[in-house]
């Protein structure tokens, strides 16, 4: 971590596309963009875009700069392995998509008390923490989606985790289901560096409400500007991670996070009359990262309903009512009623949604007859 340059990190969840793949060709410029301005962190795992996050990254980045100049975080997901045995290969081949020989830092990802015991049946931690004596990689961590008390429950069990990374942002900071600030308390009662991932909550800090939109436009800067730089400011945070798809996101980011500087108090003012926007309105706080839809049974694109019913709720018009009804449930996808209700998704989902519950909700409002 001793090379790190800035606080400010390339998220690889989302990356620029052509069809179904990655533009190369503008990511390319992205990570020349991100470099030529001090910024070296890269962060990736292997289901993201469906292992072609990784890959991308090998053409785009470790293929055309030195080992040394960069830090590549990559992370050992649930989804991958059945038992102990399965790991090491799968870490290898994590390695070779990447083009790499080793990582900078290797986090058990996606930690909640379910899948924490499912790694411990698995001995995932002792093995990570192998490949770590033989420089597999060169820093062990976690990153983390449940509440606090079982955030110091791991923390307590293998002290030797170094870095804990977990969702923070101004509307999740007190939030009773992600419990950013208490995460970040505990992080900070061990001692562990923080980084941030969802700084902007899978773009709702970006694409805000009107009424939201316009306590920031007072102010003058970007709704991505306040988000970012609300989590960067606080203390112990070592890096904010950002999923950039364009490279207009990348420049307009790099500009405010070049000089970094945290909010003041007529921003840290308007950033909490944001989320009062938000409270009043009632959406579904849903980030889009999609983790719900790969073992629905009904095919159900989970994330596009509830984006379709935020809208409802925002523009009260009948554009919403068309998605739904020609976009979301076509080709072979479920709706909302076609929820078997067997809780494949609320396992699955970091932001702790009842969406069971909700996928009601969004059927209520579109399928009347």
């Amino acid at each position: 971590m001793e090379r790190i340059k800035k606080n400010f990190g390339f998220g690889c969840m989302r990356l620029p596309m052509n069809g179904s793949g990655v533009d190369e060709e503008q990511m390319c410029s992205m990570v020349d963009e991100f470099m030529a301005n001090g910024f070296n962190y890269f962060d990736t795992a292997h289901g993201y875009l469906d292992g072609k996050s990784e890959t991308a990254l090998k053409v785009c980045l470790t293929s055309r700069y030195p080992r040394e100049s960069y830090v590549l975080t990559n992370k050992l997901t649930n989804f991958f392995f059945k038992k102990q045995e399965d790991i090491r290969p799968f870490f290898e081949s994590q390695l070779k998509a990447c083009g790499v020989d080793f990582f900078d830092i290797y986090l058990m990802h996606a930690q909640s008390a379910e899948i924490f015991e499912f790694f411990k049946k698995c001995r995932a931690y002792e093995t990570a923490l192998e490949l770590k004596e033989e420089g597999k990689f060169r820093h062990f961590g976690i990153s983390f989606h449940d509440r606090a008390e079982v955030l110091e429950q791991i923390l307590t069990e293998y002290p030797q985790i170094e870095v804990v990374q977990i969702q923070f942002n101004y509307l999740d900071y007190d939030d009773p289901a992600v419990q950013s600030r208490k995460c970040y308390e505990v992080c900070r009662k061990f001692g562990k560096p923080v980084i941030v991932m969802e700084p902007v909550k899978g773009g709702n800090l970006v694409n805000l409400p009107e009424r939201a939109k316009a306590v920031l436009d007072e102010l003058g800067g970007s709704p991505a500007s306040y988000a970012i730089r609300f989590a960067a400011g606080f203390e112990g945070i070592m890096m904010v991670l950002s999923g950039m798809s364009s490279i207009e996101q990348m420049k307009e980011n790099i500009g405010f996070m070049k000089d970094f500087r945290p909010l003041d108090e007529s921003e840290a003012a308007a950033v909490k009359r944001v989320c009062g926007v938000f409270e009043s309105m009632n959406l579904i706080p849903c980030t889009s990262c999609r983790y719900c839809t790969a073992g629905c049974p009904k095919n159900i694109s989970i994330p596009d309903l509830f984006a379709v019913m935020n809208a409802k709720q925002i523009h009260h018009d009948w554009n919403a009512d068309y998605y739904y009804n020609t976009v979301h449930t076509a080709g072979g996808k479920g709706k909302a009623s076609d929820c078997i209700k067997c809780g494949k998704c609320e396992k699955a989902c970091p932001q702790h949604l009842n969406i069971r519950e909700l996928l009601d909700e969004v059927a209520k409002e579109f399928e009347k007859k």
